[in-house]
């Protein structure tokens, strides 16, 4: 295994994979914050050219976090098809770029060899893929799932309802979702963020929104985003739920910080399909983002593309419905300006999609990372382009609860016009019996409310 490359006259060194993966990623300020980042353009060149021709038994037969010390790397192991590993581990990392990209690679044919991939060999592959290579690659790839309904198919662009409200107020909930609703958007879920994480608000919640879709015949799925555990208590206390959630990292230790393990999301998944709601037979919702594992000292010196793979890998376990990375929410220190953002949304939809899941993202910043509405605009239509599944909806794109930015139902509403994409089938068909859309295209009546009060 070679790891050093002769560029422009200098000779770079690498010490082992992990500082390879971590080098040759494109300028992160999370990679800088902890220290592993490339110290200018040509290291950053010259890592790439020695992971071009590192092989995938390479990078599996040298793991940046043991199986036998982690149980994110266990279950990730776990998880290759060992008859398809066997038929591509000798292929570089070049290699597998290209076979992606090639015009003849079909979508059977890529989920094919995913069967085969690691999530380390993942990012290695994203490392090397400009930001239309990314978009290219994901754009062939479809991945359906079903809970009440189903998503992900190609001319399909879902949304979530986000009606957030800083108190857990049920008429300001409401009064957003119906904003929501009458855009079209609400399709992939009716997902609440709680203030209060009690298992009572969790049910009062998840009972209200069940109301709603019950009086107004809603095909969609309803989830409450409060810790899966609190979730766990609601549920057995009867509360409806259809899909589960939890926010992954892609270490054991980042999982700890959030208060989970393998054995917690057994349980989980054991619980939401004897008790849930859901018709499944995918009822899991999981969050990521890049940067949570620094933020728990929890990263293993492992750079922050390659453990958001990780968290893809881990999520693949439990089929889930839907899947977003929360692209700029944790701020400049782990994703500086617009243009790292708009990177890391394209490479965590690409690395989720490869890895056959179902990929949502939220496109959003925080008011002190050098970003703005145009930089959203610009990655809510590039992730379009990309066939991401769907895309997170909040009132005016300003999360009044959350304190941050995203993109607004009308956002969303404006790119299925715009580059004729269209709700999931079964909401789009209730959109049209409620007058809300008609031949694929929005009516008169949409943007307002007051059809639902």
């Amino acid at each position: 295994m070679k790891l050093k490359s002769a560029l422009f006259g200098t000779t770079y060194h690498f010490r082992d994979v992990k500082e390879v993966l971590a080098k040759a990623n494109e300028e992160k300020s999370g990679d800088q914050l902890a220290g592993i980042a490339a110290a200018d353009a040509k290291e950053r060149m010259a890592a790439k050219l020695v992971l071009a021709d590192l092989t995938l038994a390479d990078i599996r037969n040298h793991p940046l976090l043991p199986p036998e010390t982690d149980e994110v790397s266990r279950v990730i192991e776990q998880s290759v098809n060992e008859k398809m590993y066997a038929e591509i581990r000798n292929w570089t990392v070049a290699e597998l770029r290209e076979y992606l990209l090639r015009q003849e690679t079909g979508e059977s044919d890529i989920r094919r060899i995913s069967r085969g991939l690691t999530s380390e060999m993942v990012a290695a592959c994203a490392k090397l893929m400009s930001n239309l290579d990314l978009i290219q690659a994901a754009s062939k790839i479809e991945v359906r799932t079903h809970c009440n309904i189903t998503i992900g198919q190609k001319g399909v662009l879902a949304g979530r309802a986000q009606p957030n409200h800083p108190t857990d107020s049920i008429q300001g909930i409401k009064a957003s979702l119906f904003e929501a609703l009458s855009y079209g958007i609400g399709d992939a879920v009716i997902g609440i963020n709680p203030v209060i994480d009690s298992a009572e608000s969790v049910r009062n919640i998840l009972q209200e929104t069940k109301e709603v879709m019950a009086k107004w015949q809603i095909p969609t799925q309803n989830c409450v985003l409060a810790h899966v555990k609190t979730q766990m208590k609601a549920i057995r206390q009867g509360a409806p739920a259809d899909l589960v959630f939890q926010s992954l990292a892609g270490t054991e230790a980042g999982n700890k910080a959030f208060g989970i393990d393998v054995a917690l999301l057994d349980e989980a998944d054991e619980l939401i399909r004897r008790e849930g709601t859901g018709t499944g037979p995918n009822v899991w919702y999981f969050e990521t983002g890049q940067g949570s594992e620094l933020s728990a000292e929890a990263h293993h010196g492992i750079d922050q593309v390659t453990l958001e793979a990780r968290c893809y890998g881990l999520a693949r376990k439990y089929k889930p419905f839907i899947v977003n990375t929360v692209v700029g929410f944790i701020g400049p220190e782990y994703l500086y300006d617009s243009k790292q953002v708009i990177r890391a949304g394209l490479e965590d939809h690409f690395m989720g999609k490869l890895q056959q899941l179902p990929m949502g993202v939220d496109v959003c910043y925080t008011n002190h990372m050098k970003a703005d509405q145009n930089d959203m605009d610009n990655l809510a239509v590039l992730l379009a382009a990309a066939g991401v599944n769907y895309l997170i909806g909040v009132a005016m794109a300003d999360d009044c609860m959350l304190n941050y930015q995203s993109t607004s139902y009308h956002d969303i509403a404006t790119l299925r016009e715009m580059l004729q994409l269209r709700p999931a089938p079964e909401f789009e068909r209730w959109l049209v019996r409620m007058g809300i859309m008609e031949n694929g295209k929005l009516t008169p009546l949409a943007g307002d409310p007051t059809l639902f009060m």
